[in-house]
């Protein structure tokens, strides 16, 4: 562990951000750009294979293999004098959940669309989530050195699938082996595309004029036709950059460029770090936590700390062989030592050692402010919110329903405590759901996709050593399910005894093994409430 640290600047410079996209859009490639240009990592080498050149936030083994992001980590560095914090998210449409959970900690999103394909289905889910919370969203139109669709084609993809207004801050000139660069619509010169330029000292042609005879000659008469047409359009007929609407989350300003050959990264970086606001008010719910509790607004001005947690990651790095808990600071200031609240335990505890991450690498912060993502080590659990002393809850971290089940067989039964241990971590982490059956002691996984199960038998073995297969289980669905108190709480468990399992907090829920099944019961139990999120307990 490296010495003390703390990020400088006031905490409105706080900025804290995710990147979102689908799967091959280049997410994890503009990622290490970004790093790049915050001089996190020495090299702009460029990511061609994650087999053998490695990005710095894809830290586990698996990730490696199989070049997706199955987890989120948490880089943290300083940009133009602010204290910028990325959030690197799971791109695999099996790891929504654990980015829902990340999106709940971020004040605003870059949104990544690979230019030959457009809006895919990972980036519409991602977006409903953003949409929820109204988050700001800065567009990236990837990979404009390839072949790619029409800018416009583009912009009214984005506009009729994901419902927000484009404003271009850049324009593309040309693509694939004819792509010039990209026409800085607000300072009217343009960034000349060359692959083997420093993103540092970009070649910059001005062009207020743009019949001035070297941009002329630099762009060529037909793309210089079609930029003179293009630029028409977009003065007509999209709507000017207005930045209450960015933050209100109805308008995204766009960038083209291509994160490979890192051209076009330091606009939307520069951007974000400028225009992105800095920690917001959050609501919590007070004790006793129902959903008929009052709620109370925390604003990142109250001088009271408060914080929640979002991610837990274990084995981060097998040299520490821990657990830590990502907390999300809302409101105060949190000071090393601290002893601080956690309302869901209603205990104390100090921190002697809070965390900041680049990745692996970690190191011990002095303090924190509002926007500021921290680590703490200990048994915490996903949603934990810690205060200096005042019972109170913050909202909007469920856990959705699973979809697939399987049932952990063990291949050495003397592992049987490993194994425990194991799964619990993962599972508290939000690796995966576990769930204990009402009539016997059977643990079952439950996710929402089958990579979810590679990830927990991989992480079993490589740092848990239990070996492991998988026995398909018989349900396609689970319900949190809410009484109106004890006594009808005991009759349903007793007659639906074969379909009650326990969450990872000791909730009951029914294990649904058809749709049909699943209306029977609802049918026959009118009064009780049937959740496919925790949210709403």
């Amino acid at each position: 562990m490296n010495e003390t640290h703390a990020l400088h600047g006031a905490p409105k410079s706080r900025c804290t951000f995710a990147i979102i996209s689908h799967p091959d859009a280049g997410k994890t490639t503009m990622t290490e750009k970004i790093l790049w240009f915050g001089s996190v990592i020495r090299e702009a080498g460029m990511v061609k294979s994650k087999h053998g050149n490695f990005a710095k936030s894809d830290w586990m083994e698996l990730e490696k293999e199989r070049g997706i992001s199955v987890s989120s980590s948490v880089l943290s560095f300083e940009y133009k004098n602010r204290a910028l914090h990325l959030l690197d998210t799971p791109g695999h449409k099996d790891f929504s959940e654990d980015t829902y959970r990340t999106l709940t900690a971020v004040e605003s999103c870059m949104m990544m669309i690979d230019s030959a394909k457009g809006v895919e289905a990972q980036t519409i889910k991602l977006m409903d989530v953003c949409r929820m919370r109204a988050t700001p969203i800065v567009t990236f139109m990837n990979k404009y050195d390839r072949d790619a669709l029409d800018p416009y084609a583009l912009l009214e993809n984005v506009e009729t699938i994901l419902h927000i207004h484009c404003t271009p801050m850049t324009w593309p000139i040309g693509d694939g082996v004819d792509f010039k660069g990209v026409y800085d619509i607000v300072h009217k010169q343009i960034y000349m595309f060359d692959e083997e330029t420093d993103p540092r000292t970009p070649h910059i042609l001005q062009a207020h004029d743009l019949d001035a005879p070297e941009v002329v000659a630099y762009v060529g008469d037909t793309l210089l036709e079609k930029l003179k047409h293009d630029l028409e359009m977009v003065s007509e007929l999209l709507p000017p950059f207005d930045r209450d609407d960015f933050l209100a989350g109805m308008l995204t300003p766009v960038f083209f460029g291509s994160a490979l050959h890192n051209f076009g990264v330091k606009e939307v970086i520069d951007f974000i770090t400028d225009y992105s606001p800095g920690p917001k008010p959050r609501l919590a719910t007070l004790f006793p936590y129902t959903p008929e509790a009052p709620t109370k607004e925390i604003s990142p001005e109250d001088p009271t700390f408060s914080g929640f947690v979002f991610k837990i990651q274990a084995n981060m790095d097998k040299r520490h062989r821990d657990r830590v808990a990502f907390m999300r600071v809302i409101s105060g200031r949190f000071k090393r030592g601290q002893r601080i609240f956690n309302t869901r335990e209603q205990k104390e505890i100090k921190v002697t050692t809070p965390l900041i991450f680049q990745a692996r690498d970690r190191e011990i912060t002095e303090e924190a402010f509002p926007g500021d993502i921290i680590g703490l080590t200990g048994r915490y659990a996903i949603g934990d919110t810690f205060t200096e002393g005042e019972l109170l809850k913050f909202s909007g971290i469920p856990s959705f329903a699973p979809e697939i089940f399987v049932k952990v067989n063990l291949k050495d039964p003397m592992k049987a405590k490993q194994l425990e241990k194991g799964l619990r971590q993962l599972a508290e982490e939000g690796t995966v759901q576990l769930f204990t059956r009402h009539t016997f002691n059977e643990k079952i996984l439950g996710a929402v996709g089958m990579l979810q199960f590679e990830v927990v038998k991989y992480r079993l073995e490589d740092e848990y050593n239990v070996l492991g297969d998988y026995t398909p289980y018989p349900f396609i669905g689970m319900r949190w399910v809410k009484f109106t108190d004890e006594k009808q709480q005991d009759k349903f468990i007793q007659d639906n005894s074969n379909n009650i399992v326990y969450d990872l907090k000791g909730r009951p829920c029914f294990a649904v093994r058809s749709e049909w099944d699943l209306k029977l019961v609802q049918d026959k139990n009118a009064t009780v409430e049937f959740f496919k999120n925790s949210d709403y307990l």
